[in-house]
């Protein structure tokens, strides 16, 4: 059997009529077609997270320096953030001339520590990015705290964490402002970059849409990113977006039977959820001190894998002006070498979530065949109505 890591093709065959019907509008269209497509797309965001506003963008990148511009920040501010993630964020805050100040994680979730994040706040911080890493959710209560204390901004990073919850409200609600990535592979994709930044407070967002658009006034070009969701993009996404809820359902299920079969294999430590938290599973990520013989064991058995992340943001050579030695970053350092991603997407079917289990027992040797043991609850065959 083969198990690719993600299947954008069997999600694109199960919604094909209305990807199809979505993108030949645009192409087919005048040009303000694929504008109203975009328009569209940010009225149903906004509405489906109950937030007031949603300023699209080309990336997801673009959508973090976009935040940051609109949020005032200067060359030489202090801006923390998580050791363990993307290096985009880190690209994003590096653009505005900004410094960034790397925090450790916590163990079990992989989201910034917020007692080291009020280590590291100085009278030159000027805000904290949170990564609501793999689909779940920082510590927000604590992280808002912080920032409250010190008179600081909080961007969340949602990228991969669409319609998570943190204490019953979505991530992306909690901050000054938040931002999504689109790009394919998250849990809602477009088929190529594309990214926005979503907030309650009106002042934020006219300054997001002055960031993100070129806007003129009194006959000068301001500094805008020209930062613009394409059409198709938009299109992709507003035909998408219907089933995102079930698909979420589908994700956690899996998720779901994947902790369930994994139980006392090997020595293996499967993702752990928070404290009033509900993950969405971008990536379930095992952790174990064989994870690179059990990833090469996988791939002969024609199980796709992943490794995100394989190193610590402020220990990569990209980053040499902010290293900081292995001991300042114990978790994130500690966990590089034993993080595996498994494949996780909603049209995984039974068979596939068991063959995986499967050749996982079979690495550790263990004695049970896990095709004894029964999954209580199958994840469904993907279904639109599900």
């Amino acid at each position: 059997m083969k198990v690719p890591f993600v299947d954008l093709n069997a999600q694109y065959q199960r919604v094909k009529p209305e990807i199809d019907s979505a993108i030949a509008e645009v192409i087919t269209g005048a040009p303000e077609v694929g504008q109203r497509q975009v328009e569209t797309f940010e009225r149903a965001w906004a509405s489906a997270l109950g937030v007031k506003h949603c300023v699209s963008c080309a990336s997801d990148r673009d959508a973090i320096h976009v935040a940051l511009r609109a949020l005032g920040i200067t060359s030489g501010a202090e801006v923390i953030t998580s050791a363990h993630g993307w290096i985009a964020t880190i690209e994003a805050i590096q653009q505005t001339g900004a410094r960034v100040v790397f925090c450790d994680t916590d163990e079990e979730t992989f989201t910034i520590d917020p007692e080291d994040v009020r280590r590291k706040v100085t009278k030159a911080t000027v805000g904290i990015i949170p990564v609501h890493l793999y689909g779940q959710a920082a510590e927000m209560h604590a992280i808002l705290n912080i920032a409250r204390e010190h008179k600081l901004w909080v961007i969340e990073d949602c990228s991969q964490a669409h319609l998570a919850r943190y204490h019953g409200r979505y991530v992306g609600t909690l901050g000054d402002a938040a931002v999504f990535s689109f790009c394919p592979g998250r849990n809602l994709s477009a088929y190529g970059h594309a990214g926005c930044i979503v907030t309650n407070r009106d002042p934020i967002a006219e300054a997001l849409r002055a960031a993100a658009r070129h806007v003129f006034a009194g006959g000068d070009a301001s500094q805008g990113a020209g930062s613009r969701m394409d059409g198709v993009q938009a299109a992709v996404l507003n035909a998408k977006l219907p089933h995102l809820p079930s698909w979420t359902r589908a994700r956690r299920l899996i998720a779901a039977c994947y902790d369930y079969l994994f139980e006392e294999i090997g020595d293996i430590i499967i993702p752990k959820v928070g404290s009033q938290r509900e993950h969405v599973y971008n990536c379930y990520v095992i952790r174990t001190e064989n994870r690179d013989a059990l990833r090469k064991h996988l791939t002969q058995a024609g199980v796709a894998t992943a490794v995100n992340y394989p190193e610590a943001l402020p220990l990569a050579v990209a980053h040499e002006g902010l290293c900081r030695a292995t001991t300042d970053f114990p978790v994130a350092s500690f966990n590089q070498s034993r993080i595996l991603s498994l494949p996780i997407y909603p049209e995984m079917t039974q068979e596939m979530v068991s063959y995986v289990a499967e050749c996982i027992n079979t690495f550790f040797g263990e004695p049970e065949s896990v095709s004894m043991k029964v999954i209580p609850f199958a994840p469904p065959l993907w279904s639109s109505n599900s």
